[in-house]
């Protein structure tokens, strides 16, 4: 069998491929004729990953033969499962996120596996902002970290295993760095968001005119792909962190019209949500609640924020652009959660966990 790419039936490793960034991966590469493996931790819903022929290994990170024997015959591993959220122990993250990043990198490097894709984050560049400023890959990491930001302390961390793996010759790696997902199979985000619109909790912070860097999952998925078959991108880390131009407002207001409801009226400053945020933060630190709070910092800056994070390299280097749009987007990834039922199952309500993943 030979693909359009030429590898024939090259194997893949997808990590977190039961979440809505590794799903895509799976099937992105299963459209285009290559074999795929996914490691998946027991009791997780495969049946997708199954649907596409998808090969499962029952076992997670943590478990070093477990890895060793999912490299295995492996040519390119997509390392898209973390832990994911802002809220928990830091033990937890550095468990998961930078240990079995570590395993990983050892099982592949054994393995003689050809490349190396990381998902990291546009995090990892801190928790940075200003309006009208626009960052790049050329910006430094871990500028202006919150306290308690385990999520993305975790994820810089995980970026230092694999500059080192790099480094030491051992194994050609690249990183990708997206931004909030959606799309869909989304089942972190989007029910969230549809039962806070529908019970009018949500909240527009600030204006509502910041540009956001919100990218759906399948366009993220192929330039994975693209970056993991180029020469070029060894070495190189990528934002992929946009579709096009989409303030917060149309954003939220996007998802309303979709689900039949009206647009978003309520709004809060951003330094109100930000300081509430961060008491919320302090309170559940203070008696170590393992309920995370309504809302934390990170996910205030997360939709407010006025800077932007712009993805240019990624076009120049491997002629990567968004195959989905934001109007298609939005509707696909409603209409495929509203599928089972004909209406939104319940969720609680916008958590403190990263929008982004799920992922990861």
């Amino acid at each position: 069998m030979v693909n359009e790419s030429g590898r024939g039936s090259s194997l893949s490793l997808v990590t977190g491929g039961t979440g809505l960034l590794g799903s895509h991966i799976a099937e992105q590469l299963h459209r285009r004729n290559r074999r795929v493996r996914a490691l998946c931790r027991s009791g997780s819903d495969t049946a997708f990953l199954r649907s596409l022929g998808t090969e499962i290994i029952d076992g997670d990170l943590t478990d070093r033969e477990v890895v060793r024997r999912a490299c295995t015959g492996v040519d390119v591993v997509y390392h898209a499962a973390a832990r994911v959220g802002d809220w928990g122990p830091w033990e937890d993250f550095v468990h998961v996120s930078v240990d079995g990043t570590q395993h990983l990198l050892d099982g592949a490097a054994a393995a003689g596996v050809r490349r190396f894709l990381h998902i990291s984050s546009i995090s990892v560049y801190g928790h940075v902002d200003g309006d009208g400023k626009v960052f790049d890959e050329s910006a430094p990491l871990g500028v202006n970290l919150h306290k308690w930001s385990y999520y993305t302390r975790a994820k810089i961390e995980a970026e230092k295993r694999i500059w080192a793996m790099h480094a030491s010759g051992r194994m050609p790696v690249t990183v990708i760095r997206p931004s909030w997902l959606y799309g869909p199979r989304d089942r972190a985000t989007l029910p969230r968001l549809i039962d806070s619109i529908r019970s009018r909790k949500l909240k527009i912070i600030g204006d509502g005119k910041n540009r956001l860097n919100v990218v759906h999952a399948g366009n993220v998925a192929e330039a994975a792909i693209l970056a993991a078959d180029s020469d070029r991108a060894v070495g190189e880390a990528y934002n992929c962190c946009h579709d096009g131009l989409l303030p917060q407002r149309a954003y939220f207001d996007g998802i309303a019209n979709a689900i039949g409801e009206p647009p978003i009226t309520k709004s809060v400053p951003y330094r109100v949500a930000y300081s509430a945020a961060f008491l919320m933060e302090c309170f559940g630190h203070a008696f170590r609640t393992k309920k995370p709070p309504l809302v934390t910092r990170y996910a205030v800056w997360l939709m407010g924020r006025r800077c932007f994070f712009e993805c240019n390299k990624l076009k120049e280097h491997v002629g990567w652009s968004s195959s989905v749009g934001y109007a298609q987007g939005i509707a696909d990834a409603v209409r495929d959660y509203l599928a089972p039922t004909g209406k939104p199952r319940r969720s609680p309500p916008l958590p403190a966990s990263e929008p982004a993943r799920a992922t990861i």
